[in-house]
Formats: C-alpha cells, sequence, structure tokens
C-alpha cells in the first residue's frame, strides 16, 4: 500500500467533503494527524447533492467537526453534463478495465473546473481560519481518467496557492496514491465511517450500483 503519510498535528486543516469513499477516509486519516476545524460540502445542483450533505453531516458529526455547506448556483447554470443535468444519461454499467470507456464516461460527468473551484474557495476558508491544509480525496485509480484527481493537479494547485494565500495554504490527500481497494482497506483499518458513505451519482434512498462511482465502490470492496 503506497499511503501518502503526514505528521503535523500542530496545523490545522479544512476538509473537502461529499462523503464519498476517497474524502472520507482521507479525513479519517487527517484527523489522525492534524487538527480539522472545518468541514465544506458543496451544492452545485448535482443528482446527488441532497444525500452528499446528508451523510457529509453525519460523517463529520461522528468526527465532532464543525459544517459548511457551500451553495455554488452559477456552477449548477453553466453545467450541461449529466452529473448535473436530468436531460443527459448517466453512463451506466462502464467497463472500468476499458480505458476508452472510462474516459467516454468521464467527459459526460464533468463538471467545468469543479476541483479548481472547490480548492480555492477552501483556501479561503483555510486561510481565515488560521488553517494550513486542505484535506482532499483524490487518488490514483481516477486520476487516470480525471484529471483533476492527479499528482500533477495538486502540484500546480499548491505552487499557486504559495502566492493567493498568505499563510500558502497547501492541498493535501492522504489517499492520492491508493487504488480504491486499498482506500477501502485503509478505511477499514483506521475505522473510518464506511456505512456512512455516498458514492453514487444519483440521489436516491439506496445507491444505485450500476454507475461508475458505484461500480468503482463495488469493485473496492471486493465485488466484481
Amino acid at each position: 500500500m503506497r499511503l501518502l503519510t503526514w505528521s503535523d498535528k500542530m496545523n490545522k486543516a479544512v476538509v473537502l467533503l461529499s462523503a464519498g469513499l476517497d474524502s472520507t477516509v482521507s479525513l479519517a486519516y487527517g484527523v489522525k494527524t492534524l487538527e480539522v476545524v472545518l468541514g465544506l460540502t458543496f451544492n452545485y445542483g448535482q443528482r446527488a447533492a441532497k444525500k452528499e450533505i446528508e451523510q457529509s453531516k453525519k460523517i463529520l458529526e461522528f468526527y465532532s467537526i464543525p459544517h459548511e455547506v457551500v451553495e455554488l448556483p452559477f456552477l449548477q447554470k453553466i453545467t450541461k453534463t449529466a452529473l448535473v443535468s436530468a436531460k443527459e444519461d448517466i453512463p451506466s454499467d462502464v467497463d472500468l478495465n476499458d480505458t476508452a470507456a472510462t474516459i467516454n464516461s468521464m467527459a459526460k460527468v464533468w463538471v467545468p473546473n469543479r476541483n479548481g473551484l472547490f480548492i480555492n474557495i477552501a483556501a479561503s476558508y483555510a486561510e481565515s481560519l488560521g488553517a494550513k491544509y486542505i484535506i482532499t480525496g483524490f487518488n490514483a485509480e481516477e486520476a487516470k481518467t480525471f484529471s483533476d484527481n492527479s499528482r500533477e493537479f495538486v502540484l500546480a494547485v499548491n505552487s499557486a496557492l504559495k502566492y493567493s494565500t498568505q499563510n500558502q495554504v497547501k492541498v493535501i490527500s492522504f489517499t492520492q496514491n491508493l487504488e480504491k481497494e486499498e482506500i477501502y482497506r485503509l478505511g477499514e483499518k483506521i475505522g473510518a465511517p464506511l456505512d456512512l458513505i455516498w458514492s453514487c451519482y444519483y440521489g436516491g434512498n439506496e445507491m444505485c450500483g450500476k454507475c461508475e462511482s458505484c461500480l468503482r465502490l463495488i469493485r473496492a470492496k471486493g465485488g466484481k
């Protein structure tokens, strides 16, 4: 397991939390090494917004961390892909071993500059709170198709944050170097509240089990 380690308990952090597997496990590891002072969840009109907010709140309550929901109606307005627009079909039963299929799926759920925007908003919160770090749930598996999950993206963002924040806020992800199965096993090992996660592009009463996010979680847990 190629775990990115960190030890800086004297410093504060803000966490970006969607209630998904990666951000939840990264948070669970982060609370052991940093003082996490705030959790941020974004509502940009995504289909799963209500569930992400509900489950993020429960996860943060589990760790006794304050929660704030940031509303981004403009992002909903300009996003035309299926993650937000009900007019578009969310890809289902994607072959996760087929690179072309996963790239096609990514394009259909892409949200314009989503992670870049989230990080910059989080950096404002972090600087105002005297927090040095932003904890994210980036991972090696999805970085293969989602460029804003990659190590290169984090390095570039951190280079910019040196200039845009007075305390040089830095993005870190304790899951950056891990595949989904490794992240799930790490979550089990460190007692992350995996029963509270929501890893589905839809926002129903139960996860659909067919969208790419669900399929990756199923495989991580030892399914197909």
